[in-house]
């Protein structure tokens, strides 16, 4: 990359009729030149399609995925950009926060969410975990991904076919061709955790889901840990007939559980860390039944929705933000 910083797009997939979007106000306020900002709105039904017919009509050079409601901080760009110029960087990315004033229970999942018993490497996708650092799939999230357009392209861009991990089996393709990904935690975005319990549930069920049939189209030696919550339920469903063993193991679990909860205190304080503990095996077996579900389902693109039904809406920061945002 040149002195001169790139012409950058931001992609926002969005639904039809949806009229305040978050995103694209934040958008507006990253710190990088008005004429070398660009926001596409791509309205639709299927994030993957979406994506792809806005990153086909983007004119950056450089892409940074946004979901909807994802809050970005001013100074990522200016933060990640110059990460561009190292030998065969083509994407970095960083975790999705949640906001400080989000209500109490929304708090809880976000403790759930960046808990290492609970979701293991990808928890760097929901708290900053570390220093900036090469990477991969299991840490970088498609709601805060920057990535050189050019590159995304001749992979393939995103496969159609999946959706949710649309974005972790693009990632695979790209580190297959050489590239190399980077997670910096300090390029955040706040966005808020799903707003119930019900949702959180059908949130990883539907995880272990994508997964799976990402594991069906994409198998690689990555997904390998994500056969263990599938076994749990296993596990879970063969304890009756385990005897003493399987209660051993169940006692080795709780141990895990207690100390994931002394970790979580330590961040989050000791009252949500205590109320996360039961959403932590929620989410064993809400992921586990999600991917059991996900190795038997019809995987086929979605029929319902094509690239020529995707509308796209084009902004500069200068310019009025759909749904009426100064």
């Amino acid at each position: 990359m040149s002195d001169r910083p790139p012409f950058v797009t931001v992609i926002i997939p969005t639904r039809p009729g949806q009229g305040e979007i978050p995103a694209v106000e934040a958008a507006r306020g990253l710190d990088h030149p008005a004429e070398l900002l660009e926001i596409l709105v791509a309205r639709g039904r299927q994030p993957a399609i979406q994506r792809n017919v806005a990153l086909r009509q983007a004119k950056g050079s450089i892409v940074y995925f946004l979901d909807d409601d994802a809050r970005p901080e001013p100074g990522n760009l200016r933060r990640v950009l110059p990460q561009f110029s190292l030998p065969g960087v083509k994407m970095v990315g960083g975790p999705n926060l949640c906001p400080p004033d989000a209500p109490a229970l929304e708090q809880v999942f976000a403790v759930v969410l960046s808990s290492w018993l609970a979701f293991g490497a990808s928890r760097a996708r929901y708290w900053g975990v570390g220093e900036a650092r090469r990477s991969g799939e299991k840490e970088l999230i498609l709601c805060n991904l920057v990535a050189d357009r050019a590159a995304v392209l001749e992979a393939g861009g995103f496969d159609e076919m999946l959706y949710p991990n649309e974005e972790n089996a693009l990632m695979d393709a790209l580190v297959a061709r050489g590239a190399h990904l980077l997670y910096d935690p300090g390029m955040s975005v706040q966005r808020r955790p799903r707003p119930g319990l019900r949702a959180f549930a059908r949130m990883v069920f539907t995880y272990g889901r994508g997964r799976a049939e990402q594991f069906r189209l994409h198998p690689t030696a990555g997904s390998a840990a994500n056969l263990v919550p599938p076994l749990f339920c296993l596990y879970l469903a063969l304890l009756p007939v385990l005897g003493p063993l399987g209660m051993g193991l169940l006692g080795l679990y709780l141990v895990a559980l207690l100390g994931q909860g002394i970790l979580s205190a330590r961040d989050h304080g000791l009252v949500r860390a205590l109320l996360s503990l039961p959403l932590v095996v929620l989410t064993h077996i809400g992921y586990g039944l999600g991917f059991w579900r996900g190795l038997f389902t019809r995987v086929e693109r979605n029929r319902a929705m094509s690239a020529e039904q995707v509308v796209i809406e084009r902004i500069t920061p200068g310019l009025r933000a759909p749904g009426g945002a100064p």
